[in-house]
């Protein structure tokens, strides 16, 4: 099966300039051919039950399977595998995704990454915990897709696994801060609501705030740990992004108290990924997964952009951390593509009167950064070392 970073460039190249009508496909169907989405866990066509399969990376409708509780997937060949609902079916959470039924494990491969969930007896953290998983399980999904490790810290690798930690500051204080520590990822449920984010992204003067940018964020500093310190990559890191040994909580303070530097913009995807090298990173792998999955998601949907004209020059090979990289045609396909298709999406949000959908600048800089992070992903992924 194609990654999904080579599926993505091969539908560019097959689909992207070709003369044929938007709309054409669709991300998912059900078995009655009505389209349906990501989170569904019912066709509202046929009403027939649905649940998304993380190996095949598809949302399929279901049929009984031999034992109760025990359900077929629709459209696959019979080799004999029954699935179960994850747990967290019933829940607040609303989970659509399956687990093999003669696994022990209950939970999915989303939801067994969770350490600590709101207190569900709390209306607002039933609503809230919902949106977040919501978040949760496209950033999994995605991880999965681009073959990046995905393990539990709670139940499958207490020493190289991550796990989440959903809390919500209590009255009298202190707030809980979102953040990363050795794989545990923190987020103020908070966040969930839309006015008291909306609010918190106006008076930081942050361009983009959501609860799937915190946890790609976020997870980019797990994936540090994980794939870079301690690797043949750290010195190439230090050479692109700094020396992450620079005193953080010194650069944190210098940020608050003097803001950006006024030329961050060239060098970086966000003035907060100029305040140390750890936060670039993490910025820079956020919009590396804003990139890869919206396009794809551009792409299911049938979506072209051989009509829509250039913002900026068109970013070349040479712009990439490695020119000659064996992909290196393919990235910047993507990139280029990724241009144009932000162009018209951002022209549509202001005839709606809304922010951008993309409010960012990718400088060549920038790019090469990506372009370092997706080699290495592609190694993590290949299990072959790409440096010397």
């Amino acid at each position: 099966m194609l990654n999904i970073f080579e599926s993505i460039t091969k539908r560019l190249v097959d689909a992207w300039r070709l003369d044929e009508p938007s709309g054409r496909r669709s991300s998912f169907s059900c078995s009655c051919g009505r389209p349906v989405f990501f989170n569904n866990s019912l066709c509202l066509g046929c009403n027939a039950p649905l649940g998304y399969e993380p190996e095949l990376q598809q949302v399929r409708s279901l049929t009984p399977g031999p034992e109760q509780g025990t359900w077929k997937l629709d459209g696959t060949q019979d080799d004999g595998k029954t699935w179960k609902r994850c747990e967290n079916f019933e829940s607040p959470a609303g989970c659509n995704w399956l687990v093999q039924a003669d696994e022990e494990e209950t939970l999915c491969r989303s939801c067994r990454l969770n350490n600590i969930i709101p207190i569900l007896d709390d209306a607002d953290n039933k609503l809230w915990w919902r949106k977040i998983e919501n978040a949760k399980r496209r950033l999994v999904a995605q991880l999965l897709n681009l073959g990046l490790p995905v393990v539990s810290k709670v139940s499958e690798d207490p020493e190289r696994g991550f796990m989440f930690d959903f809390l919500r500051s209590p009255p009298e204080g202190p707030r809980v801060l979102t953040g990363h520590a050795n794989g545990l990822i923190t987020l103020n449920v908070e966040e969930a609501d839309d006015s008291i984010r909306e609010r918190i992204r106006h008076n930081m003067r942050e361009p983009y705030r959501t609860l799937l940018g915190h946890f790609r964020h976020e997870v980019g500093h797990y994936y540090w740990d994980r794939l870079v310190a301690d690797t043949p990559w750290l010195e190439k890191f230090r050479e692109l992004f700094g020396d992450e040994r620079q005193d953080y909580s010194e650069a944190l303070k210098r940020n608050y108290e003097q803001g950006p530097p006024p030329n961050w913009a060239d060098q970086h995807i966000s003035s907060y990924a100029s305040v140390h090298p750890w936060e670039d990173w993490a910025e820079t792998w956020a919009h590396y997964l804003h990139v890869v999955d919206s396009l794809d998601t551009a792409l299911r949907f049938g979506l072209r952009g051989e009509e829509v004209e250039q913002a900026i020059e068109p970013f070349t090979v040479d712009d990439l951390y490695d020119p000659n990289a064996p992909d290196a045609q393919r990235v910047i396909l993507l990139t280029n593509s990724w241009v144009q298709l932000t162009t018209v999406l951002n022209e549509l949000a202001r005839s709606m009167g809304q922010h951008d959908f993309y409010p960012f600048v990718m400088s060549r800089p920038v790019l090469r950064k990506m372009h370092f992070i997706q080699m290495i992903v592609k190694e993590e992924r290949r299990g072959i070392s790409l440096i010397g």
